[in-house]
């Protein structure tokens, strides 16, 4: 069998991956998911991986050595770049410039989501709680008439964010943590997004197991709360 162009070095819960797996399932393009233990990196990743961290994008070149991309925004714009199908991108430059900076809120949002799954005492939990709610307060500001952030096309941003609000499909059933209280926009977006064939075949079948099982290795609060 010929192996695929593309490879996606992957872990069980990671959004970054999940962001650069909805753009390629966006665009239709095939590609093999390789899964690794981030506890137990294998020798051929910390060898290919300058950060040690998930996702890396093998592409295969004929002829020549693989070329190896690290970092999901570098992985996303090469995906819009390179792969037919439907822009995930704007044509504006200044508008395209503006969905980038939104990304990158993104990440400092997944930032807060992992302060909040890892407290485990109520305080810094409570800390980050407030920090998320403001974030998404700022949200509900700038997200457009839906279903998607700037309207009908589906952009990275989306990407972005559609790992991001699944985190809270379980969040939500462990705890009334409020965040989402009083944000109509971002909540229909994000009720579309999780509707969305690229945002639920990014995740593993059993990333709520997963996730779980997370949230207990590490003492979380959370699930205190839920007690």
């Amino acid at each position: 069998m010929q192996k695929p162009a593309l490879q996606l070095v992957s872990h069980h819960l990671c959004p970054y991956v999940q962001r650069a797996a909805i753009a390629l399932l966006e665009k239709g393009t095939p590609f093999e998911r390789v899964m690794i233990d981030l506890r137990d990196k294998p020798a051929w990743f910390k060898a290919m991986s300058p950060l040690g961290k998930v996702p890396l994008l093998r592409v295969a070149r004929p002829g020549k050595e693989d070329a190896i991309l690290f970092e999901s925004t570098v992985i996303c714009e090469y995906i819009e770049e390179t792969e037919s199908g439907p822009r995930l991108h704007l044509q504006d430059p200044l508008e395209r410039a503006q969905h980038r900076a939104w990304m990158e809120f993104g990440s400092s949002i997944l930032s807060d989501i992992w302060g909040l799954e890892t407290a485990r005492e109520p305080q810094p939990f409570d800390a980050k709680r407030q920090a998320l709610r403001e974030k998404f307060m700022r949200l509900e500001a700038v997200v457009g008439e839906g279903p998607y952030f700037a309207g009908k096309a589906f952009s990275l941003v989306d990407a972005v964010f559609g790992p991001i609000f699944r985190y809270f499909d379980l969040f939500d059933r462990l705890a009334d943590h409020g965040i989402f209280t009083g944000l109509p926009k971002v909540g229909a977006w994000r009720v579309a997004l999780a509707a969305r064939p690229s945002v639920r075949a990014a995740a593993v079948p059993d990333y709520e197991e997963r996730l779980r099982a997370f949230l207990l290795n590490h003492d979380a609060h959370l699930l205190k709360v839920a007690a």
